[in-house]
């Protein structure tokens, strides 16, 4: 079994030690019977508040997720995937977010790659990691539903092996002005894309919490995010891997509902069995009826023990 590579000084929150942590913003997207009601007319001023509120308080990151058309008649089987409709456009809504903060990471928690060009990619969110500072992790997928590939006449049977050429031609572009790269289904050399992200290696983190995806974070990524997993399942899951990257990130959100005002202690505990079990960042689930209880959530957080500010 692997163990993760810590940065200075961490260790697990199971060694008694904190965890950094993460926020899967509000209000960006709608998932039917877990997203709270207050989201559906909130706007991006309310997701303004939270970044700011989370940058203050030293959390890690905040994240935005994509999709561009999906069908409502599928509704019920989103329902059953935890999968909604409503996705604000994670650039758009980025680049607002690095204009409100200064120091709290912005990541894509998941854009799919099989819908972009990578130069595409590394143009749009290298400008955007040139204006928020280098703040930019880029979150990335091979995607699941099929009749938004069709939409957008994007390619759906071979979609693995696009992605992974896809990640590698991701690498080769990101903070370079003028990229090359030979695949077989990417192509370029003998151009200039400027600007360009200004971190010498932007984070690539692989979402998904299949097989696949975990050989495929482990394999060219710099970190998985495998949405929500219990302790002994996310143990369970890094028992055969070993990541290429030196710090490799674990980036796993609470199966259960957190509230840390009034259950500090279980908060402590499910959070700490998370790092215990190999979770490098926590991404705590809220218990939260409005903006102002999601707020006073964000900072009951960081003040648990197991909280270590970014």
């Amino acid at each position: 079994m692997w163990r993760p590579v810590r940065r200075a000084g961490e260790q697990s929150a199971g060694d008694g030690v904190a965890v950094r942590m993460g926020i899967s913003t509000p209000v960006v997207l709608d998932i039917p019977g877990r997203s709270a009601a207050w989201e559906r007319d909130a706007g991006i001023e309310e997701i303004a508040r939270v970044a700011e509120a989370g940058d203050r308080l030293g959390f890690d990151h905040l994240t935005c997720s994509e999709h561009v058309a999906l069908a409502e008649h599928s509704a019920s089987a989103m329902l059953k995937g935890k999968r909604g409709t409503r996705y604000w456009d994670p650039l758009a809504t980025l680049s607002y977010v690095a204009a409100r903060t200064r120091r709290i990471r912005l990541c894509t928690s998941v854009i799919v790659l099989g819908y972009h060009h990578p130069l595409a990619l590394a143009k749009r969110y290298g400008t955007l990691d040139r204006i928020s500072g280098g703040r930019v992790v880029l979150g990335v997928g091979v995607g699941t539903a099929r009749e938004e590939f069709d939409l957008l006449g994007a390619s759906f049977t071979d979609r693995g092996r696009r992605a992974d050429e896809s990640i590698a031609a991701l690498r080769a572009a990101l903070g370079h002005r003028t990229p090359e790269f030979d695949g077989q289904y990417f192509r370029f050399a003998d151009l200039v894309v400027d600007p360009c992200a200004i971190q010498e290696r932007m984070p690539i983190w692989v979402g998904g919490v299949s097989d696949a995806a975990l050989r495929r974070a482990t394999r060219l990524g710099d970190g998985w995010i495998p949405a929500a997993l219990t302790a002994p399942a996310l143990r369970e899951r890094l028992r055969e891997y070993q990541p290429a990257a030196p710090e490799f990130e674990v980036v796993v959100s609470t199966a259960e509902e957190l509230d840390p005002i009034t259950a500090p202690a279980r908060a402590e505990e499910v959070i700490g069995e998370l790092g215990a079990a190999g979770a490098t960042i926590v991404q705590p689930r809220l218990r939260h009826r409005s903006l102002v209880e999601y707020l006073e959530q964000l900072e009951a957080l960081s003040r648990l023990e197991c909280f270590q500010p970014a």
